[in-house]
């Protein structure tokens, strides 16, 4: 099977580019290192990239007359490296419908709460705000909406009573680090197909 390309489109920590990053050179999922794009100059993501000696880029948003120019530099250079999946880690940028419809399906993106509840920004403090007793992480495919595409995987976290939002956050964020790197994996292995806004799952095993 030809290893696909996965690059990463990041705005500041990497953590989560981190850990399916990790696998990746470690090979535990069946893909190539593709580029890193940053929204933000001083993104730590940027070191982390450096560290594994892997093409990294800041795109600028501020020095394009629009969004759709800054995406269609973004577009540019991920074909440049033969992208087959997008990864948005950490992107606190919008994707505008220009950019989904150039890689529609190829656009994988985690959020902090269990979709469809709590799309959005602050999603943690969302739930935590809302008094759930269970809340978690959800990856899926990115489309025209917000935190609306096509559900991969999901984990639940329980809401503990003497929880604040910062030790949720940490709950949540270690289910992250573990259900993104295995939709990465199960898209690289063709393991996916999209009916509507359905995925289904075909099992590695």
């Amino acid at each position: 099977m030809k290893q696909k390309v996965v690059s990463f489109l990041v705005s500041g920590r990497g953590s989560n580019f981190k850990a399916i990053a990790e696998k990746i050179i470690a090979g535990e999922i069946n893909a190539e290192l593709g580029i890193l794009i940053s929204s933000t100059k001083d993104a730590k993501a940027l070191d982390i990239a450096n560290g594994f000696k892997m093409e990294s880029f800041f795109i600028d948003p501020a020095s394009f007359a629009s969004r759709k120019d800054h995406e269609k530099a973004m577009v540019n250079l991920l074909k440049k490296y033969n992208t087959d999946l997008i990864v948005t880690a950490g992107y606190m940028r919008v994707l505008t419908p220009f950019f989904v419809k150039e890689y529609r399906n190829k656009i994988m993106n985690i959020h902090p709460a269990l979709l469809p509840s709590f799309p959005g920004t602050n999603a943690q403090k969302q739930a935590f705000d809302k008094g759930v007793k269970m809340t978690g992480c959800t990856t899926h495919f990115i489309d025209e909406g917000t935190d609306t595409g096509p559900i991969i995987m999901q984990a639940a976290v329980p809401v503990l009573e003497n929880d604040t939002i910062e030790s949720l956050s940490a709950r949540i964020l270690k289910e992250e680090h573990r259900i993104f790197p295995e939709s990465v994996k199960l898209f690289c292995y063709d393991r996916l197909t999209i009916i509507g806004n359905k995925v289904l799952i075909k099992s590695l095993q």
